[in-house]
């Protein structure tokens, strides 16, 4: 039985169409507090009268403040970019024309409409790299480096930051007021303990070991979200993470509670798997990603009382 060279022409598209969705997934999988929330700029738990504000961004003492969306630096334009992209288009595009309306479609038509969608892959995935690198970060003290630095500064930017830095200085100071041990390097070494042991216990899939370090509700939010991949038996693999720097960003106390939230910068191996074949559904094991979140942490005030994780936010 004939198949008309229209019927083959949309069933190489379709198939070119379920290509794109297998081979170009998302960039953020299902690491603990990114599962449960509606991905960039999302949030779960609580951060007291702040749970509606966006996280403050981190700027490195005595950094002016960039703009949150700055211009992208100029690029070369390649061939990639400019004629070899068309050129790829265009090829595709005839293929397929043929495929519907000419004279017919053969073995080294469809080899090279598969090596086309291959190079538009590699050319997709190395432009996301190159904007995820836009950002670079020094390992030392955690300072951010932009890659763009604008001219001119808006005259606004710098009272913000100032006013951000003296908020923060005055929620530490009064968290002081009442436990006088309180230190700040302490703080995010306990950040960073208590990061590295939740995404451990997530990737595990056994969130109750980690109950004296949540808040009830960031439990209770995490272990819906443990029973989520269970039941689509998906196992999320975290490997070589690395935590660039924990910084605090802001500190501030109300009703009768201390809150202190630090920016986490890390990179790691996400990925997710089949439960019963162990093959990679989603993400990479060879490609590590690069995130910030800010971890919110809770305590009734007062030293006695220990610190809980009572929010996640991922920035805007």
């Amino acid at each position: 039985m004939s198949v008309s060279r229209r019927t083959r022409g949309w069933l190489i598209l379709l198939a070119l169409l379920f290509f794109s969705t297998r081979a170009w997934p998302g960039d953020a999988w299902a690491r603990a507090g990114s599962a449960g929330s509606p991905g960039i700029g999302g949030a779960i738990g609580s951060r007291g009268s702040r749970s509606t504000a966006a996280p403050r961004p981190y700027t490195a003492p005595g950094k002016p403040a960039q703009p949150s969306n700055p211009p992208s630096p100029s690029q070369p334009g390649g061939f990639w970019h400019g004629f070899g992209g068309g050129m790829l288009g265009g090829l595709a595009g005839g293929l397929l024309f043929r495929s519907l309306f000419g004279s017919g479609f053969g073995l080294i038509n469809l080899l090279l409409l598969a090596g086309i969608a291959y190079l538009i892959y590699r050319f997709i995935k190395k432009r996301r790299m190159e904007a995820a690198a836009t950002v670079s970060y020094s390992r030392s003290g955690g300072a951010a480096i932009p890659a763009y630095q604008p001219q001119l500064q808006s005259v606004y930017d710098q009272p913000q930051e100032q006013m951000a830095e003296r908020d923060r200085e005055q929620g530490l100071d009064d968290i002081r007021q009442f436990d006088p041990s309180f230190d700040e390097a302490k703080f995010q070494e306990l950040g960073m303990d208590t990061f590295f042991k939740i995404q451990g216990a997530w990737a595990n899939r056994d969130i109750s070991l980690m109950r004296p370090l949540l808040t009830e509700e960031m439990f209770r939010t995490l272990q819906e979200d443990v029973e989520h991949l269970k039941e689509a038996k998906k196992i999320n693999r975290l490997e070589n993470i690395a935590v660039r720097s924990v910084d605090i960003t802001e500190a501030w106390q109300e009703s009768g509670a201390d809150y202190i939230t630090v920016r986490i910068f890390a990179s790691m191996l996400d990925y997710n798997v089949d439960e019963n074949s162990g093959q990679v559904v989603e993400g990479s094991k060879t490609e590590p990603v690069k995130f910030e979140e800010y971890w919110t942490f809770g305590r009734p005030v007062g030293s006695d009382n220990p610190w809980q994780l009572s929010a996640i936010q991922q920035p805007a």
